[in-house]
């Protein structure tokens, strides 16, 4: 699944050509991805100004000039591909803007989908009125952790992927930040000292500002939206390594917390 930086790529290869522009034509070619997409959406769109891109977890949000916010989850495999030579049987929804670019949502497997939300409702809307703060920006410290952590024996790993303590983490990101922090994922999240609290929110900005700036990784479909595949995959040091030689002289081990791979090293992780 499409993780935050993925998702982050996703929007800003979509701002080249969609942020200020007017959207011309909506073609919704199918009635639903994993729920249906809504019924006013081609009315709602077609007309608008893009008035501005962002990001909210996993969820990339197009903003429009009619106070209402296009919101997207690329779910399992969903990517945007832009100019596309023809149109494939998968590009399930398609926006052409007045400039004559053309932005096709292509999702085989279904498990993404499409919102329209009033802009000014977005933070109260149902999947982002419980979401943690973003681990890039400034509500993220190790303060916050801290208080999210405290009296927990649940193992820090979960934590780390449960949104409503920090919005948009997920399975390989917070195995590799957990490495770089040297804090093994079975640990009780309320038995962590501060320091290595404070070693564990850096390393989680760092992780995820390297791989937005690698393009991603690439697992299974995704791709950017200019069709480049994302290359953070190849500086993974204990993802998908499983007894492989960790940079510490360790090896590289695989358990499973909560139906989820967990990739870690005994040596190093505390």
């Amino acid at each position: 699944m499409p993780e935050l930086p993925e998702v982050e790529t996703t929007v800003r290869g979509l701002a080249r050509y969609l942020d200020g522009a007017r959207i011309a034509r909506v073609a919704v070619n199918r009635p639903d991805l994993r729920r249906p997409f809504p019924v006013d959406l081609a009315q709602a769109l077609t007309g608008a100004t893009v008035t501005g891109l962002g990001r909210r977890a996993k969820y990339g949000l197009i903003h429009t000039d009619r106070a209402r916010t296009m919101v997207f989850h690329l779910g399992m495999s969903g990517r945007w591909r832009i100019e596309p030579d023809v149109l494939e049987k998968h590009d399930h929804l398609v926006l052409e803007t007045q400039a004559g670019h053309v932005l096709a949502l292509n999702d085989a497997r279904r498990f993404g989908s499409v919102d329209l939300v009033d802009t000014a409702a977005l933070d109260a809307w149902g999947p982002f009125a419980a979401l943690g703060p973003e681990p890039l920006g400034d509500a993220f410290t190790p303060e916050h952790l801290t208080g999210a952590f405290a009296g927990r024996l649940a193992p820090v790993k979960p934590l780390l992927l449960d949104q409503r303590i920090v919005a948009g983490l997920g399975n390989i990101y917070v195995c590799e930040a957990l490495h770089r922090a040297g804090i093994r994922p079975d640990k009780p999240a309320g038995t962590i000292a501060a320091k290595a609290v404070a070693r564990l929110v850096p390393a989680i900005r760092a992780v995820l500002a390297e791989s937005i700036k690698a393009g991603g990784s690439t697992i299974r479909d995704y791709a950017q939206p200019n069709g480049e595949l994302g290359y953070f995959a190849a500086a993974w040091r204990v993802y998908g390594r499983e007894g492989e030689a960790c940079a510490c002289g360790g090896t590289v081990s695989r358990t499973v917390q909560g139906g989820r791979s967990t990739f870690a090293c005994a040596r190093c992780q505390k």
